[in-house]
């Protein structure tokens, strides 16, 4: 079972040259090469089907596909671990700074006796979110995990 295509018949240049609208495509084109169980297929054609709603309305219809593609990359990551290319860096980065950096900052810190060394830290995680992270999207890829598309915001 195939997931549905997004319509691009009658739809303003706007829309179809539009970045994310092209990134969507190609998740789902992507997704379609796979072997997908046919229960995640009936539970991601609906978003599918919303996003066609919303294109045709003209209303919102990138912000939609944001939201959808979104829910369609965390279900996916959840329930078959595919996951597209630097998914894992980019998650790690943000835990390195948020939840590494700023703690090691702080230790520099009070161990300085001045929070002006506070911003110290978050290189210091960014460097260990993206070894991490790196690493995992390594493992991905040499497990098959790994979709042919790059996402970005």
């Amino acid at each position: 079972m195939k997931l549905i295509q997004l319509y691009d018949q009658n739809i303003s240049n706007n829309i179809t040259s539009d970045k994310s609208y092209i990134q969507f495509e190609k998740l789902i084109s992507e997704l379609n090469k796979r072997d997908l169980p046919n229960l995640l297929v009936d539970t991601l054609n609906p978003e599918i089907e919303e996003i066609n709603a919303a294109i045709l309305a003209e209303k919102r219809w990138k912000n939609v596909i944001k939201k959808k593609q979104f829910k369609i990359l965390r279900k996916l990551e959840k329930e078959l671990k595919i996951v597209p290319i630097k998914y894992y860096r980019n998650l790690w980065i943000a835990i390195g700074v948020g939840g590494i950096g700023i703690p090691i900052g702080f230790l520099i810190g009070t161990g300085l006796g001045s929070m002006a060394f506070l911003g110290l830290g978050m290189p210091i995680g960014l460097g260990i979110g993206f070894t991490v992270g790196m690493g995992m999207d390594k493992k991905a890829k040499s497990e098959g995990r790994q979709l042919a598309v790059e996402l970005k915001n």
